[in-house]
Parts: structure tokens; sequence; C-alpha cells
């Protein structure tokens, strides 16, 4: 049964990568275009602002990279940088634990992409396709 499990561990990689990349994306895309209920009680960021418009560029960005594993392990990090900035300046400031600040979120976002920046994009990755040892095995054929 382990051996099982485990030999599907790129799978379950590919879809928790699939997943939180999608959401990330989803939070940048709404503050930025105010679609999917938009962020910020339904506006969206002005363009520019610091850090509001900054960030949600990196969500969209780093969030659809992330989603389709294309550079994954970079992707994650500046994403997992971004959660711990926000974490530590917007919400760390308001009270201790994450519960009570609000910063739940941004917590687990930054040690999602964290952990992704370790064990890389898992199965179903644009990374895995596009590799360079697979387009030599795909040439000498």
């Amino acid at each position: 049964m382990t051996d099982r499990i485990s030999s599907l561990q790129p799978y379950a990689l590919g879809l928790f990568r699939i997943v939180t990349g999608l959401l990330f994306a989803c939070h940048g895309a709404a503050s930025l275009f105010g679609v999917l209920g938009g962020g910020h009680g339904g506006a969206t960021v002005p363009i520019g602002a610091w850090p509001g418009w900054y960030a949600a560029l990196i969500q969209l960005v780093c969030g659809t990279l992330v989603c389709l594993g294309a550079g994954t392990r970079s992707a994650a990090f500046v994403a997992s940088g971004s959660m711990a900035y926000a974490y530590f300046s917007v919400h760390q400031g308001t009270a201790l634990w994450p519960l009570q600040n609000n910063g739940e979120s941004a917590a687990m976002f930054s040690w999602a992409f964290l952990l992704m920046v370790f064990t890389g994009p898992g199965a179903l990755a644009v990374d895995r396709i596009m590799s360079p040892a697979r387009r030599r095995r795909t040439a000498a054929a």
C-alpha cells in the first residue's frame, strides 16, 4: 500500500501546485481587474499603488506560472517572499497569531510556496515537458 501511495506522490504534488497557483492567481485577478467579486470590497487596486498593486501583480503572474508549472521554483520563491512580507508588514502588527490578525491566508500561501521551492513542480508541469533532458531524448529518438 505504501509503495502505491508513494508512486502517486508526483501527481499529488502536481495537483497541490495547480490548485494553490490557481487560488493565488485568482487573488491577483480580483485585485487588479475586479473579477470574482473584486478585492478590497469589490474595488480594484489603483495602478502603481504600493504595495497593493505590486502584490496583486505578483499574485497574478506567479500564481499563473505556478499553476502551469512553468518556472515553478523561481515563481514559488517570489510568491513565498511576497506573502511573508505581507504577513509581517500588514498582519503581524495587529496581533500575534494569524487567527487573530487575519493573516492566515498570507501565512499559508507563504509556507505552501516555500514547500514548492524544495519539492519542485510534481507531475503535469510545463517544466517537465520542456526540460532540456526531455528535449535531448526526443531529438535522439
